[in-house]
């Protein structure tokens, strides 16, 4: 009797019991342990493959992208299997690299916004785990990226050459042209270079434009020629795709008599033709000094303009070109009509700022105006200046800007660089995100 109670009673041993007991459960959790550390290793390293692979099935020069750009609006965009899963292995390396991997890779154009969608899914044998019955663990996860396609664009510069953008590109050239016309028997003190010819169309040599290149002095449409030039430079260096941009130029008119817009370079992507024409653009010519002026129709140019944009649309693509009227003036019109916001001059001639109506009309389909402002000079000298324009030249500015879209309006004046400034305003024109909602 005494012999079963100490049996019952005796607790030697039970830590080897108790250990007997839990070692198949302690094992499997250190196991559990071991094949979810090593299951966890392994997806972080699927995920940063699939990283890989989403951005580089979107990136610039990758074919999904080629491929997207050409799509006219949206769609899904089809991918080479061995493409899509090289992509995706061609990051794995060590014991990852016979691995067994699903890997699905989506490509799609939304708005404008190309996006790549990675998904994978990996089955891992497991080996302590099996103690419990677990043969393998399925990890898997998503990876995505976007890509802004760049805006295609198409230009459109509408240029004033009219007679006031032969005014001294500078107050040096201003005074240049003041003091050598100082004592001329009409015309005098004249910081307006005009380029005459005589009605059987033989060039005056004799004329202020001949005169202002005899004494060095550079005029406004000068620089904005050259500005012009330089700026397809700068088209190149910025374009990320070839074709994004497209370029063409006109002016108000080659001569007074026959004012119309004229077609310097119809819109193409050969921006070296357009540099070698607008290089060549000269100031409008004039009959005679005493020529009634009237060439600077704003209402007239924004109108034909217009009519030259067949289409405008968000800028997604080559087939959805975003149009924008990039006009480079000094902002006083002067033409003959009789709907005249200020004063009339003489008889039909009015003199006034751009009447915002016509590039209201072009807003409204869509179309952006980017707007240079050429300071329109006070030319305290000259009594046609101070009777006709100085009382609305606080307007000036004003009404340009509000041509302009919102973001796309910069002055520049005679001390500044207009090649700087067309340059400046270019490059926030194609670098403004492009809306995709």
């Amino acid at each position: 009797m005494h012999r079963g109670k100490a049996f019952w009673t005796d607790r030697r041993g039970n830590f080897g019991m108790m250990t007997a007991l839990l070692l198949v459960p302690l094992v499997g959790a250190a196991g559990l342990a071991m094949d979810f550390g090593r299951a966890l290793s392994i997806k972080s390293q699927l995920i940063g493959a699939a990283d890989a692979a989403a951005v580089g099935a979107i990136s610039e020069k990758s074919k999904a992208v080629a491929q997207a750009m050409a799509l006219a609006g949206d769609g899904s965009v089809p991918l080479d299997d061995r493409e899509a899963r090289g992509l995706f292995f061609g990051q794995m390396s060590g014991e990852l690299v016979d691995l067994p991997v699903d890997v699905d890779i989506q490509v799609a154009k939304t708005n404008g916004v190309i996006s790549s969608k990675v998904t994978f899914s990996a089955t891992l044998p497991t080996t302590f785990m099996q103690i419990l019955g677990q043969n393998s663990v399925t990890v898997s996860d998503t990876a995505t990226a976007e890509y802004q396609t760049p805006s295609f664009l198409d230009f459109y510069m509408l240029l004033d050459n009219t007679p006031s953008m032969g005014v001294g590109a500078t107050p040096a050239d201003v005074a240049k042209l003041v003091d050598a016309t100082a004592n001329k028997s009409s015309d005098a003190n004249c910081a307006f270079a005009c380029h005459v010819v005589s009605t059987a169309g033989v060039v005056d040599y004799n004329s202020y434009y001949y005169l202002a290149k005899s004494i060095g002095a550079t005029i406004r449409i000068d620089v904005v020629a050259e500005a012009v030039a330089a700026l397809m430079n700068t088209a190149t260096a910025t374009q990320i795709v070839s074709g994004q941009f497209r370029m063409s130029a006109y002016t108000f008119g080659k001569t007074a008599v026959d004012a119309q817009l004229y077609t310097v370079a119809a819109p193409t992507t050969d921006f070296a033709s357009v540099s070698k024409a607008t290089s060549g653009i000269e100031l409008m010519s004039i009959p005679s000094h005493s020529y009634p002026n009237m060439q600077t129709n704003y209402d007239d140019a924004l109108q034909k303009i217009n009519a030259k944009i067949a289409s405008t649309g968000a800028g997604t693509s080559s087939a959805d070109r975003q149009a924008i009227v990039f006009l480079v003036a000094d902002g006083v019109g002067d033409a003959g009509k009789s709907n005249c916001q200020k004063k009339l001059a003489d008889g039909p001639r009015c003199m006034e700022p751009i009447n915002t109506h016509f590039c209201d009309v072009l807003k409204t389909r869509g179309v952006k105006i980017a707007v240079l402002y050429t300071t329109y000079l006070p030319l305290e000298s000259n009594s046609f200046y101070k009777s006709w324009i100085k009382p609305f030249q606080a307007e000036i500015p004003t009404k340009m800007k509000a041509c302009a879209t919102e973001g796309y309006y910069f002055e520049v004046t005679p001390s500044d660089g207009i090649t700087e400034a067309m340059d400046t305003l270019f490059r926030k024109i194609v670098s403004t995100p492009r809306l995709t909602g």
